[in-house]
Parts: C-alpha cells; structure tokens; sequence
C-alpha cells in the first residue's frame, strides 16, 4: 500500500511539473502562433483568408487578457518599470481598434488586406519590443512566472472553450 501511495505521489509530482509552464514561455509561444497566422494570411487566396485572420484575432484577444490582466501588472509591479508598460498598453490599444474594424468587415471587401497587413506589422513590433526589451528585464525580476503561467492558462482555456461555445450557437 505505501508503494502505491508513494508512486501515485511521485505520478502527482509528475503531473505538475509537465503542467507548470512558464508564462514568458507561453507568450512567446503566443508569439510564434501569431507570427506564423500573418505569413499564412498573405500567402493564402482570398477564400482562406477570412478563417486565418479570424483564428489569429482570437489568439491575439486571448493574449492581450493575458498580458494586460496578468503579466504587465506583475511587470510594472516587480521593476518599476512604467514607460515600457504605458507603451505596450497602447499598443495593445491600436491593435485592438483594428481588431474591431476587422470584425465588421469581411475578408474579400476592399481595404480588409492593408487593414489586417497594417495589424500585423503593428504586432511584429511589438512583439519585437517585448522579446528584446521587455521580457529580458522582466525575467530577472522577483515574479513567479510558474504561477503567472498556471493563471495564464486557467484565462486561455477558458476563453477559447467560451470561444467555441459561441461558433456552435453560430453555426
């Protein structure tokens, strides 16, 4: 009997250790997802393009909860730093204007392209700023990216089920 309790102790161990992800790891996950939906975007015909962009709108949705709900205030918080933060915050702000002109609009109508092209550059810099700037700050400070990244996931799950329940009733 102790045998067993210690190896489903150790499987519990185990378990936690492959679910304990960093939340810098995961962003920049987030990143490379994003990255790789904006080359398949211009290199698609105009009939696949309106699932791509829409499957990257919700990834970016997902990641900007993420980072403004969790990660820029722990940031702010554990450097002090303000100006990077303020600046990521308004990015995330034009992007998520363009994001709502996007939604209204569908992919074949004129101006979507250059709208959703001008999105993605917009992102590719920021994300740039994040990577270089940022994030290698970030990691040296006093924050529990484990923990961050655990909650992290708890949002991203929840927001794609939430997601999915909607393009059922849609359907």
């Amino acid at each position: 009997m102790a045998k067993k309790q210690r190896q489903s102790n150790q499987d519990n161990e185990d378990m936690s250790e492959q679910e304990s992800v960093n939340a810098l790891e995961l962003l920049k996950e987030d990143h490379r997802e994003v990255e790789q939906l904006f080359q398949s975007f211009e290199e698609a015909d105009g009939r696949s393009r309106q699932g791509i962009a829409d499957e990257a709108i919700k990834a970016l949705e997902i990641h900007t909860k993420i980072e403004e709900s969790l990660v820029y205030p722990a940031i702010r918080e554990a450097t002090g730093e303000e100006d990077l933060v303020d600046e990521a915050n308004e990015e995330h702000h034009v992007v998520g204007m363009l994001i709502k002109e996007l939604k209204k609009m569908k992919a074949s109508a004129k101006g979507y392209k250059a709208k959703f092209t001008v999105m993605s550059e917009l992102v590719k810099h920021h994300i740039e700023e994040e990577e270089k700037e940022m994030f290698p700050e970030a990691e040296n400070a006093d924050i529990d990216w484990e923990e961050l990244g655990q909650e992290a996931m708890s949002i991203k799950e929840r927001m794609m089920s939430k997601s999915s329940r909607g393009h059922r009733r849609a359907a």
